[in-house]
């Protein structure tokens, strides 16, 4: 029986591992072939029999060769990198299952598999993803395991695994490392602060369709495919995008022996057999390939994908204020990071601090195992495994530790046949070097502090003594404690923003607006608070009347930004079934949701109006990939913004985008990391038009401002007109002070939210300034203009407008202008947002 979950699996892209914590230290278990990997990839026989690892990337291999017999797709049963594709609507067709699997299905075959490794069972794990996984990537994982069997299930952000497995040997106990996790099918980095043995992930960025398939695919685009078109006739292959697909797939393997063979030799000469590409070209001949690349060759092909993984890398240095020279270490995680050309370039262009010490291909099990080694075996679970014929204790203690002692609570929980009014305990180091005193055992629990070794993972024995000092036979009998790290519980942060979609009048648009409690690298466990919702129309209850509240998740600087660039996580919805008395038109709504260690989510709604409370359950929406047309017309219309804005980079980048389409359209993961690159472009086109645009508005709110300080400055020379109009020039000085304080900020940080927002403050000072100067007279002409164009404008409540204006034009006639103040804002805020004038200009 186990106190402490102990097992770590690495469920990878390409290759998947598990590690478990004996004797302290993390041990790797051995696949079928004695490697410390299993490739992840599942492949199901004619007989429905499941093959898992390097046999089925075997069958895999015989079965892409295969296809080029007939270039027809459809009959493959051999699947691989489909992590790409967790948390998508994406499935796999098994020709000899004759059914469709989901990534999720696919990945519970690899963790049954990793189970098979180890001799006993396993109900208890940590399993590790990529730092940028969404919520739906997160909730499918979590998936995958429950249908492996497990039944408690932390997840991991893979970054903060190779971190803990880096920070119990590490030298260097303060200052930052940066986690660079180049890996099959994603790339993540993160920044991590250690003081003492205490490691905090500060940031976090990355790619979730960057990895080592891509550097497979572009030797294959950049060298391979070139090469058979210069030597036969393929044109037909290549202009037909499923039987491009089929023979890119038959290639690949040959990529991947080109990117290994050149990571130690500096050129490799890739010769392939007659009957390898059993296919006919044009001319009816086989092809066959005699190529010899160079490591120059392969650099200048393969590194802008690595450029691609350093820039985000640097830039999540430079907004937390931080350069390379700053860096203590960097960490390297994942099989393209043997590359000597990766290497290089990361310590030329970011740190020469960069630390191979521990494998990159198995730091993050050995991670895994090392966090799960701080995490308690859920009661129940301990329940099922004990040995009841031995006495049973409770022992509780933190797994990890930074301190020169602990405290341990043990007490007895049941026992077979032993007497128990008269035990006592002994707790003894597993080095011989420190014991405690014997100390009584009863039901009630007891504390006892133990020393720890430092820097050593401190393995303690209990023995228990009846009252005649006979050794009592007890379970468990051995606890590991590891010194030198301390709070691996609360390392994670959240990856995204989570947040609704909502109107900025300010920007007379609607975009993403973070929920409080839950921005970005907000630390687990999250809880986000949104209290600024109204519903838009009554809710009757016990009926279909709906409320639904979309979430989403946005990344860094993605306040404001237009919902189809964030990621729809769910729908909440609220029906008249679920509220006991009627809601009315825009009565409050108050959303708390809750965010634990793995990213999973539950929400609560509270409605103030009737005083009552709901938690609802989330249904995650899973990620569509958006059809060939949409994608399409999407890139369509982002070059010609592009071009608009003679946007020469971003235009280069999306006529990239569409080639991959026209290329591999076809294939979903293809989809899914163009539409992640569209959105990225379109964020980007949108900072520098944003960029271009500031000195206008830095100019514009910097005129606002002295116009209102000019203002407050002559109302302070007039107390008599300030009293007339019960008005505090101290007040309205202390008010333009702040604006001051803040604009100040605005400028320094480019804040355009902020810079309109402290425009419409400067504006409302200036509207009571103006009023009260002009004694109301500014407002005649916008009402004779309102009355003169009434059925122009489209009101929202066209009679309550008619009867205001009516209002207004007698108080006019009457010269009671002051009164017009509060009218015309009251008739202005019946017309639509974008039609509203500034009453002052």
């Amino acid at each position: 029986m186990r106190n402490k979950i102990d097992f770590g699996i690495d469920l990878g892209t390409t290759n998947s591992a598990i590690a478990c914590m004996q004797n302290g230290t993390p041990k790797i278990f051995k696949a079928d072939d004695q490697k410390d990997i299993t490739p992840s990839c599942v492949s199901f026989n004619r007989m429905g029999a499941v093959l898992v690892g390097q046999t089925a990337v075997n069958t895999g291999n015989n079965e892409a060769v295969y296809a080029l017999r007939s270039f027809k797709e459809g009959n493959s049963n051999t699947f691989k990198e489909f992590k790409r594709t967790m948390g998508t609507s994406v499935l796999y067709k098994s020709s000899h299952l004759n059914k469709e699997l989901s990534s999720k299905e696919l990945s519970a075959e690899v963790l049954k598999k990793l189970k098979t490794l180890v001799e006993e069972n396993i109900s208890s794990v940590v399993i590790t993803i990529p730092a940028k996984f969404s919520n739906q990537q997160c909730e499918d994982t979590m998936q995958a395991a429950k249908l492996a069997g497990f039944k408690q299930v932390r997840l991991l952000q893979e970054p903060v695994a190779a971190a803990t497995a880096y920070g119990l040997d590490a030298n260097t106990q303060r200052g930052y490392w940066l986690v660079f996790d180049f890996g099959g099918g994603t790339f993540d980095a993160a920044l991590v602060k250690a003081e003492d043995g205490i490691l905090v992930v500060k940031d976090t960025e990355g790619d979730n369709w960057l990895g080592g398939k891509n550097l497979d695919e572009k030797i294959t685009e950049t060298f391979l495919l070139p090469y058979l078109k210069e030597h036969y006739d393929i044109q037909f292959i290549l202009d037909d995008s499923s039987k491009r697909s089929i023979l890119s797939n038959a290639l690949k393997r040959y990529a991947e022996e080109v990117k290994n063979q050149l990571s130690f030799k500096n050129d490799y000469s890739l010769v392939t057999n007659l009957g390898d590409l059993p296919f006919e070209d044009g001319n009816g001949e086989e092809p066959e390939i005699d190529l010899k690349i160079t490591t120059d060759q392969l650099e200048e092909a393969i590194k802008p994908l690595f450029q691609k993984a350093i820039d985000i890398t640097l830039g999540l240095l430079k907004r937390n204020n931080l350069t390379g020279a700053d860096l203590d270490k960097l960490i390297l995680v994942g099989g393209p990071t043997f590359s000597p050309i990766l290497r290089r370039m990361l310590k030329e262009q970011v740190t020469p601090n960069v630390d191979t010490s521990v494998d990159p291909m198995t730091v993050v099990a050995r991670g895994a195992a090392l966090f799960a080694s701080s995490i308690d075996v859920e009661d129940n679970l301990k329940n099922e495994t004990r040995d009841h014929s031995k006495l049973q204790l409770d022992i509780k203690y933190e797994g990890t530790s930074v301190e020169d002692t602990e405290l341990v609570s043990i007490k007895v929980i049941s026992s077979n046949n032993a007497d128990l009014t008269d035990l006592s305990a002994e707790i003894s180091r597993g080095d011989g070097a420190w014991s405690s005193n014997r100390f009584k055992l009863t039901g009630k629990a007891k504390l006892q502090e133990v020393a720890l070794e430092p820097k050593k993972a401190n393995i303690f024995n209990v023995a228990v003594y009846d009252s005649h000092s006979n050794r009592v036979e007890c379970e468990p009998n051995t606890f590991t404690i590891l010194h030198g790290m301390s709070g691996l519980d609360s390392m994670q942060v959240l990856p995204y923003h989570i947040g609704i979609i909502k109107y900025f009048s300010d920007e007379e648009k609607e975009g993403f607006f973070p929920i409080k409690g839950l921005s970005k690298n907000t630390r687990y466990p999250a809880v986000g608070i949104c209290d600024e919702l109204k519903i838009s129309q009554a809710i009757k209850a016990a009926s279909t009347d709906s409320l639904l509240i979309p979430i989403y998740q946005g990344d860094y600087n993605a306040e404001g930004s237009d919902a189809r660039l964030n990621n729809h996580i769910f729908d909440l919805k609220i029906t008249g079934n679920d509220i006991p008395e009627n809601l009315h038109e825009n009565s409050p709504v108050r959303l708390t949701i809750k965010v634990n260690e793995s990213s999973l989510m539950t929400v609560t709604i509270d409605f103030p109006e009737i005083n009552f409370s709901i938690e609802k359950e989330i249904q995650i929406r899973p990620i569509e990939p958006l059809s060939v047309e949409d994608l399409n017309k999407d890139l369509g219309e982002a070059q010609k913004t592009a071009k608009k804005l003679e946007l020469g980079e971003n235009v280069t980048k999306l006529e990239q985008l569409q080639q991959d389409l026209d290329n591999n359209g076809n294939n979903p993961d293809t989809r899914l990391r163009i539409q992640n690159e569209w959105r990225k472009e379109l964020q980007d086109i949108s900072a520098k038009r944003d960029e271009a645009e500031w000195p206008k508005l830095e100019k514009d709110i910097k005129e606002k401002f002295f116009m209102v300080e000019d203002l407050v400055n002559g109302l302070k020379k007039n107390p008599k007109l300030a009293e007339e109009n019960n008005l505090s020039a101290d007040h309205l000085f202390a008010a333009k002070e702040e604006i001051k304080q803040k604009l100040d900020k605005a400028i320094e940080k480019k804040d355009r939210l902020a810079i309109k927002q402290l425009g419409s403050e400067l504006f409302a000072i200036q509207m009571v300034l103006v009023v009260a100067m002009s004694g109301g007279a500014v407002f005649v002409d916008v009402v004779r203009s309102w009355d003169r164009d009434f059925n122009k404008i489209n009101w929202t409540n066209p009679t309550k407008a008619r009867e205001l204006i009516n209002k207004a034009l007698v108080c006019i006639s009457n010269g009671n202008t002051q009164a017009l103040n509060s009218l015309c804002f009251e008739i202005r805020d019946l017309m639509p947002q974008k039609d509203r004038p500034n009453l002052l200009r």
